[in-house]
Protein backbone atom coordinates (compact mmCIF):
# COMPACT_ATOMS: atom_id res chain seq x y z
CA UNK A 1 0.00 0.00 0.00
CA UNK A 2 1.22 3.47 -0.88
CA UNK A 3 1.72 6.14 1.79
CA UNK A 4 1.87 9.93 1.65
CA UNK A 5 2.65 12.66 4.16
CA UNK A 6 0.20 15.37 5.21
CA UNK A 7 2.30 17.80 3.18
CA UNK A 8 1.74 15.65 0.07
CA UNK A 9 -1.94 15.31 0.93
CA UNK A 10 -2.28 19.09 1.02
CA UNK A 11 -0.94 19.29 -2.55
CA UNK A 12 -3.23 16.55 -3.93
CA UNK A 13 -6.34 17.40 -5.90
CA UNK A 14 -9.17 15.25 -7.16
CA UNK A 15 -8.44 12.27 -4.90
CA UNK A 16 -11.22 11.45 -2.38
CA UNK A 17 -10.22 11.32 1.30
CA UNK A 18 -11.87 8.83 3.67
CA UNK A 19 -11.48 9.54 7.41
CA UNK A 20 -11.82 6.27 9.35
CA UNK A 21 -11.95 7.83 12.82
CA UNK A 22 -15.07 7.59 14.96
CA UNK A 23 -17.82 10.23 14.42
CA UNK A 24 -16.94 12.18 17.59
CA UNK A 25 -13.29 12.43 16.53
CA UNK A 26 -14.32 13.51 13.03
CA UNK A 27 -16.71 16.15 14.41
CA UNK A 28 -13.93 17.58 16.59
CA UNK A 29 -11.99 18.51 13.46
CA UNK A 30 -11.07 16.94 10.13
CA UNK A 31 -9.22 17.64 6.92
CA UNK A 32 -11.47 19.77 4.67
CA UNK A 33 -13.38 17.62 2.20
CA UNK A 34 -12.87 14.35 4.08
CA UNK A 35 -15.76 11.88 4.27
CA UNK A 36 -16.26 9.98 7.53
CA UNK A 37 -16.56 6.19 7.21
CA UNK A 38 -15.50 4.91 10.66
CA UNK A 39 -13.24 1.86 10.88
CA UNK A 40 -15.73 0.27 13.29
CA UNK A 41 -18.49 0.27 10.66
CA UNK A 42 -16.63 0.39 7.35
CA UNK A 43 -17.74 -3.13 6.46
CA UNK A 44 -21.30 -1.81 6.34
CA UNK A 45 -20.30 1.03 4.00
CA UNK A 46 -18.22 -0.69 1.32
CA UNK A 47 -20.73 0.43 -1.31
CA UNK A 48 -20.01 4.07 -0.37
CA UNK A 49 -16.29 3.85 -1.18
CA UNK A 50 -15.03 5.70 -4.27
CA UNK A 51 -14.70 3.65 -7.43
CA UNK A 52 -11.17 4.81 -8.18
CA UNK A 53 -8.12 5.62 -6.10
CA UNK A 54 -8.62 7.27 -2.71
CA UNK A 55 -6.70 8.24 0.43
CA UNK A 56 -7.44 7.09 3.98
CA UNK A 57 -6.67 9.02 7.17
CA UNK A 58 -7.16 8.55 10.91
CA UNK A 59 -5.60 10.26 13.94
CA UNK A 60 -1.97 9.16 13.47
CA UNK A 61 -1.95 6.61 10.65
CA UNK A 62 -2.40 3.24 12.35
CA UNK A 63 -6.10 2.63 11.88
CA UNK A 64 -6.03 4.00 8.35
CA UNK A 65 -3.11 1.67 7.50
CA UNK A 66 -5.10 -1.35 8.74
CA UNK A 67 -8.21 -0.26 6.84
CA UNK A 68 -6.14 0.48 3.74
CA UNK A 69 -4.55 -2.98 3.78
CA UNK A 70 -7.95 -4.65 4.13
CA UNK A 71 -9.46 -2.55 1.33
CA UNK A 72 -6.45 -3.08 -0.91
CA UNK A 73 -6.91 -6.84 -0.44
CA UNK A 74 -10.46 -6.32 -1.78
CA UNK A 75 -9.08 -4.64 -4.90
CA UNK A 76 -9.27 -0.95 -3.93
CA UNK A 77 -6.46 1.48 -4.77
CA UNK A 78 -5.73 3.01 -1.36
CA UNK A 79 -3.07 5.43 -0.10
CA UNK A 80 -2.49 5.88 3.65
CA UNK A 81 -1.79 9.33 5.11
CA UNK A 82 1.14 8.91 7.50
CA UNK A 83 0.83 11.04 10.64
CA UNK A 84 -2.90 11.42 10.13
CA UNK A 85 -5.11 14.25 11.26
CA UNK A 86 -2.92 14.95 14.30
CA UNK A 87 0.03 15.70 12.00
CA UNK A 88 -2.24 17.79 9.74
CA UNK A 89 -3.27 19.92 12.73
CA UNK A 90 0.32 20.14 14.04
CA UNK A 91 1.41 21.47 10.64
CA UNK A 92 -1.08 24.32 11.04
CA UNK A 93 -3.29 23.27 8.13
CA UNK A 94 -7.00 24.21 8.22
CA UNK A 95 -9.63 21.87 9.64
CA UNK A 96 -13.40 21.68 9.29
CA UNK A 97 -15.76 21.08 12.22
Amino acid sequence: MESITVQQLRERQGIPLIDVREPDEFAAGHVPGAVNLPMSTIGEHLDELPGGAFDVICAIGGRSARVGEALEARGHEVTNVVGGTNEWVAAGYPVEH
